[in-house]
């Protein structure tokens, strides 16, 4: 399970990178970010966000990983899905048409950084995992 936190961890932190600079480029390019209120979302706040999901995500595949015969069918189902839902939100915003094109592809950016690297990691084979395991857990071990 560490192997799979720490790379979860790796993996949150490039998401957070790679949403971060692409907001940043489009904020470069004339995209203002700005939602219904008129106020534009802070680069900072775009991070955060990013790097809470992630690490939910990192949390959902944990989970998976503990109680399921199939994690990464499991998660990859379940992470498609809650993406799928997570663009809702940019359309309700009432922001003009190149902040909700933004934000919907800041979405899809941190969700190709996070499932595949999360799914390759359930979907080791299961010898590999149990070497994760303290000594004392592995299958016939001396007790």
């Amino acid at each position: 399970m560490r192997w799979l936190v720490g790379v979860g961890v790796l993996a949150t932190l490039a998401a957070v990178v790679v949403t971060t600079l692409t907001a940043a480029l489009a904020r470069a390019t004339g995209v203002d970010l700005e939602v219904s209120d008129g106020e534009a979302i802070p680069l900072a706040g775009i991070s955060v966000v990013t790097g809470f999901f992630s690490l939910v995500g990192v949390v959902i595949a944990a989970a998976l990983l503990r109680w399921s015969a199939r994690p990464a069918a499991w998660f990859v189902r379940t992470a498609v899905s809650l993406t799928a839902i997570s663009l809702v939100p940019p359309f309700l915003a009432e922001a003009d048409a190149a902040t909700t094109g933004t934000l919907v592809g800041l979405h899809l950016v941190a969700a190709a950084v996070m499932i595949p690297t999360l799914a390759r990691m359930l979907a080791r084979p299961l010898g590999d995992r149990r070497r994760d395991r303290p000594r004392a857990l592995r299958p016939g071990a001396v007790r």
